[in-house]
Order: C-alpha cells, then sequence, then structure tokens
C-alpha cells in the first residue's frame, strides 16, 4: 500500500472515530454492567474479551513480522510496548476477571474485533512497512522518553485499577461496590483513565499518524464509556461520593 493511500486510511479512520464518539454519548454499548440480551446472541464475558482484544496483538504482530522495514532496537521496544498491553487485554484479564454468569451480546464483540483488526493493522503495517524514522538516535529523542514514560504510567493506572475491581468484584459476591482508593478518589474510572494516558504515551513516542489514530479511538470509545459507568454509580448508590469525576482527574 503506497503512502498516500495509506494516510487517507488513516485520516478517513480517525473521523469514524468522531462519529462514533458522537454515537457512543447517545447510546450506551450493551456489555459489562450495561450488559442486555436486546441486542441479540450473547456469550460469557470472558470468552468475548479474548475474542474482541486477541485480534489486535495477532494481526499487529503478522503485519510487522511481515514489513521488511528496518527493524531497531527502538523498533522493538514500540512493539514490545503494544504487545504487552494486549498480552494483558486479550489474555491475563479475562482469566482474572470475576463475572461468572455475566455475558455480552456477540454483536459487541464483532464489532470490537473489526475495531482491534483495523487498529493492529494500521499500527503493524506502519512499524513494519513504512517507517524510516525510528533509529537508534529516536530513543534519546524526549518525544519517545516522555511518550515511554507516560506509557508505562498508564499501564500501571490500569492494571492497578483493574485489580482492585477485581479484587472488589471477589469481596461482593460478584455484586457491585463502591470502589476508593488512590485515583478511584477523584474518578469513577481511573482504569479507563491509565488506557488513555498509555496510548496518549505512545502517540507521544511514536509520533506517527497511525498511534494518534489509536489514540483517537481510545478517547472516543473509553470517554462515553467512563461517563455511562459514572453515570450508572450515581442511579445505583445514593451516597456515591459527589466530587468524583467520571474519568479525568477535575474535569470530565
Amino acid at each position: 500500500m503506497e503512502k498516500s493511500a495509506f494516510t487517507i486510511l488513516l485520516l478517513g479512520w480517525m473521523i469514524l472515530a468522531c462519529i462514533v464518539f458522537a454515537v457512543l454519548m447517545i447510546i450506551t454499548a450493551p456489555y459489562g454492567r450495561h450488559s442486555s440480551r436486546k441486542w441479540g446472541v450473547t456469550i460469557p464475558n470472558s470468552v468475548g474479551w479474548i475474542l474482541m482484544e486477541a485480534p489486535a496483538l495477532l494481526i499487529f504482530l503478522y503485519f510487522f513480522l511481515a514489513g521488511n522495514a528496518d527493524k531497531s532496537a527502538t523498533v522493538w521496544i514500540i512493539v514490545i510496548l503494544f504487545t504487552l498491553h494486549y498480552i494483558n487485554r486479550s489474555l491475563v484479564y479475562p482469566l482474572r476477571i470475576r463475572t461468572k454468569g455475566k455475558e455480552m451480546p456477540l454483536l459487541i464483540v464483532f464489532m470490537a474485533i473489526c475495531f482491534n483488526a483495523v487498529n493492529g493493522f494500521v499500527n503493524g503495517y506502519f512499524l513494519g512497512s513504512l517507517q524510516d524514522q525510528y533509529n537508534l538516535s529516536w530513543m534519546y529523542d524526549m518525544r519517545f522518553i516522555a511518550g515511554t514514560s507516560l506509557f508505562l504510567t498508564g499501564m500501571i493506572i490500569n492494571v492497578s485499577a483493574d485489580e482492585r475491581l477485581i479484587r472488589l468484584r471477589k469481596n461482593s459476591g460478584n455484586g457491585y461496590q463502591i470502589p476508593y482508593g488512590r485515583l478511584f478518589n477523584r474518578i469513577s474510572c481511573p482504569n479507563f483513565f491509565g488506557e488513555i494516558v498509555e496510548w496518549a504515551g505512545f502517540a507521544l513516542l511514536c509520533w506517527s499518524l497511525p498511534a494518534l489514530s489509536f489514540f483517537m479511538w481510545t478517547l472516543c470509545n473509553l470517554v462515553p464509556r467512563a461517563i455511562d459507568h459514572h453515570r450508572w454509580y450515581k442511579r445505583q448508590f445514593a451516597d456515591y461520593p459527589a466530587e468524583r469525576k467520571a474519568v479525568i482527574p477535575y474535569l470530565i
């Protein structure tokens, strides 16, 4: 694929992210605590998570390894960061969540597969075939240093928040309680905040249009999701802390 065609594809993909954002601000995606059988056939949550997230990792690695662009140590660091995130999301997290008996619509799984497949492709193809800037000196660029630090910080926030929610669910017998501690004292969804920070860091350390498009999609998916969660908490618990925001401390 020529660079010009690839750029047009990415711009269209980013415009679609904005459209999806507008839709999700109106319609709540029916999975997790918002799950609904009105959206058709459902499958177990853990199976759905694996099916949804694995394509991003597999397609990304395929197109990266199949490409003939220079695979410097810098490129491998970028690939390892991407891979670490998706090993957690597609294997570790689904096997750890305690959502026995909970299901998600197969339609949602299919839509997520499409989203992850495209994001895996554009980033894997770019790194494997099109990029030419990631030589060893890029590791000393402030964008790479700051972006990597941001990515790792976001991952720590995301994983630790997930761990706190998993423990809370275990103690509540597969039900829901108000989470407290660390960023949960400021926002309802620090797990989403951590993931947003991760991909903001990835966009910065890569300084590429594919990475920026991934960050845009993350933002457009998770901000409406967090707002839905926040509203759900407030409806569910009369004593829910009024000072909390949804996903970005002091802002949203």
